[in-house]
C-alpha cells in the first residue's frame, strides 16, 4: 500500500483550482436539471460545460474503461448509476449526479443529491440526513486526527437516525491520480486508522440507505442498488488538511462552511 501523497503548496492551490471550477459545473446544473430531463441529457450537458465552458476534462470519462462523464444514481441506486436516454427524472425521484474534473494535471471529485418535483418527507429526510452524516465527517477533519474519527462520526449521525451507511465503497486520495490512498471508510472506531496530516486531499462521501446496508451490482457491471430496493443517497466533497483543519476544495455557492 502506498503512502497518502501530501500536497506542496502548488500542487494545493491546483487542487483549489479544479475544486472551484468543479462547483461552477454544479452551479450550472442547478437550473438544467428537473421533471422530464434524461439522465444521458445531464451527462451530455455537463460534458459540454466542462470541455467547451472550463477548458476542462470529464475525469470520469475513460477511467476503468467507464464512457461517461458522470455517474446518475436514482432512488434505489447507491452509486456508480450510468446514464441513460430512456431514465427520464420525474417528480418524486431523487438522482445523486457524481462527476469528477481535471485541470493542469490534478481532479476534484463531488457529488449533489437533487430532488426532482415533489418529493415525499421520507426521502426528503434521507437526503437530509446523509447531508448532514457528510458534514459530521468533514467536522473530524483536522492534523492529528483519524480516518477512524470521519468514519466514526458520519455512522454515528446516520445510524442514530435509523439509517444503514454502505460498506462496500469508500472515500478516497485524490490528487494527480483519482484514486489514491487512503481509503476514507464511512464508519468505524475513533482513535483508530491513519493519522492526518497537513497537505492531505480526499474525498468524504457517504452513502447511506433508507434500509439495509446490502447492496448488489447489476449486469451492467457498474450500477449498484440497494438488495432491499429502498432508497439510496450520497453527497461528496473533496477536502485539504490544513494546518489548523480543513478546506472544503468543492464548496458549492449556495454552501457556507461548518468550521
Amino acid at each position: 500500500m502506498n503512502s497518502p501523497s501530501i500536497k506542496t503548496a502548488a500542487e494545493q492551490m491546483l487542487m483549489r483550482d479544479a475544486g472551484r471550477l468543479l462547483s461552477r459545473v454544479f452551479a450550472m446544473l442547478d437550473g438544467f436539471i428537473g421533471p422530464g430531463v434524461s439522465t444521458m441529457q445531464v451527462n451530455d450537458r455537463v460534458e459540454d460545460y466542462i470541455v467547451n465552458e472550463l477548458k476542462a476534462r470529464p475525469a470520469s470519462k475513460g477511467q476503468y474503461d467507464y464512457p461517461y462523464a458522470l455517474n446518475t444514481s436514482v432512488n434505489e441506486v447507491v452509486c456508480h448509476g450510468m446514464p441513460r436516454t430512456s431514465v427520464k427524472l420525474k417528480s418524486g425521484d431523487i438522482v445523486n449526479v457524481d462527476i469528477t474534473l481535471e485541470k493542469s494535471g490534478f481532479i476534484a471529485d463531488s457529488s449533489k443529491m437533487y430532488m426532482i418535483g415533489s418529493v415525499s418527507p421520507a426521502a426528503r429526510r434521507l437526503v437530509q440526513t446523509t447531508y448532514e452524516a457528510m458534514w459530521r465527517g468533514i467536522e473530524a477533519v483536522r492534523p492529528g486526527a483519524r480516518l477512524g474519527d470521519i468514519g466514526h462520526a458520519i455512522q454515528r449521525c446516520a445510524e442514530g437516525r435509523g439509517y444503514s451507511v454502505v460498506r462496500e465503497y469508500c472515500g478516497h486520495g485524490i490528487g494527480r491520480e483519482m484514486h489514491e490512498e487512503p481509503q476514507v471508510l464511512h464508519y468505524g472506531r475513533p482513535g483508530t486508522g491513519a493519522v492526518l496530516r497537513e497537505g492531505m486531499t480526499f474525498t468524504i462521501e457517504p452513502m447511506i440507505n433508507q434500509g439495509g446496508r446490502k447492496t448488489k451490482v447489476k449486469k451492467d457491471g457498474w450500477t449498484v442498488v440497494t438488495r432491499d430496493r429502498k432508497l439510496s443517497a450520497q453527497w461528496e466533497h473533496t477536502v485539504l488538511v490544513t494546518g489548523d483543519g480543513c478546506k472544503v476544495l468543492t464548496l458549492r455557492g449556495e454552501e457556507s462552511p461548518r468550521r
